[in-house]
């Protein structure tokens, strides 16, 4: 479990703001997100801040904060839980620790492909893992797409499980990525998104993980040229909603709230495509390198020890058979 967070002069603002709107009756729920301004999740949530605000018939919308500006993504959840902010987007990654319903969809290769990624957090399945963050206090809203991550590296490509060993490679601060990457005989780093491009530039670390719009969006690309389409990852983002302001709506508004969020997912995968295609076309240009692995099947197998460790309950293990029994 996190430790809770003391964040006096940013926390007691965003608190005071929340108490002064719900008292006049009509508010911006804030959300926050460490993505740029033009990333598919910021403009999705935005989108569905314009949903609610026609739902809702001006009562209530959506103010995204971008590019980390209320702190990073372990301090928004901290702040989403003593109600201090509203909503966020997070890589689901982020949660495990608090969540172990999430941990299946960090899994390595778990998803075969994004239709199948998608027709399972759509279904039964993906409701039960937002209906998991409750009792964490955190209402989950929505599943968003993070796409296929894959390793980028600054010295060498990578085309098989041999070339990874002893590469020292940052992941987002979540244990099942560390172990991921020891299970490939490589050194993992954690640390926040946005400390990693000085690390790749400065060789603090050799490579970094990560879906092509974020390879791009964060000029990565300009320290780490070989993107290797190891495609190890699909897991997905994730909308949550603070329990504590949550449970201070009606039913009535709540429903509209989560009506706006699923109705958002759409808009948010239709731009989601679009941007995989043009980053894509951005590094291909400015003389990135597209390497694919020789065979993929051996990275998975690397896998075992991942899932031994972190799909070992009965109700864990029973989630990943049903994920991979989905159509």
């Amino acid at each position: 479990m996190f430790k809770p967070l003391r964040l006096p002069g940013r926390a007691a603002l965003l608190a005071a703001t929340v108490l002064f709107s719900l008292a006049a009756g009509a508010r911006d729920f804030r959300s926050a997100d460490v993505h740029p301004t033009d990333y598919p999740t910021v403009s999705a949530v935005r989108y569905m801040g314009k949903l609610l605000l026609e739902q809702s018939k001006g009562r209530f919308g959506v103010r995204v904060y971008p590019s980390g500006a209320l702190g990073t993504e372990k301090d928004n959840i901290e702040q989403l839980r003593i109600g201090a902010l509203d909503m966020m987007r997070i890589n689901i990654g982020v949660l495990n620790s608090v969540v172990p319903e999430t941990t299946v969809t960090v899994l390595p290769f778990v998803f075969r492909s994004t239709a199948h990624m998608r027709q399972v957090l759509d279904g039964p399945i993906g409701d039960e893992i937002l209906a998991a963050m409750e009792v964490h206090g955190l209402v989950g809203l929505a599943f968003y797409d993070s796409g296929s991550r894959s390793f980028y590296t600054t010295k060498k490509p990578v085309a098989s499980v041999a070339d990874m060993k002893g590469l020292k490679i940052r992941v987002q601060q979540s244990d099942l990525f560390v172990a991921m990457i020891e299970s490939l005989g490589a050194n993992p780093t954690p640390m926040p998104l946005g400390e990693v491009y000085t690390a790749l530039k400065t060789g603090i670390v050799d490579a970094a993980e990560n879906n092509w719009p974020s390879y791009e969006s964060t000029r990565h690309f300009e320290a780490a040229k070989f993107y290797n389409q190891t495609e190890h990852s699909l897991a997905p983002e994730v909308l949550v909603f603070s329990k504590k302001i949550w449970d201070t709506l009606p039913k009535a508004d709540q429903a509209m709230i989560r009506k706006a969020a699923k109705e958002s997912v759409p808009h948010m995968r239709k731009l989601w495509d679009e941007r995989e295609v043009k980053s894509r076309k951005i590094v291909e240009a400015a003389g990135s390198q597209v390497i694919a692995v020789k065979n993929k099947q051996e990275f998975i197998d690397a896998m075992k020890p991942v899932y031994a460790r972190f799909a070992s309950t009965p109700k864990l293990k029973d989630m990943v058979r049903r994920i991979q029994e989905t159509k």
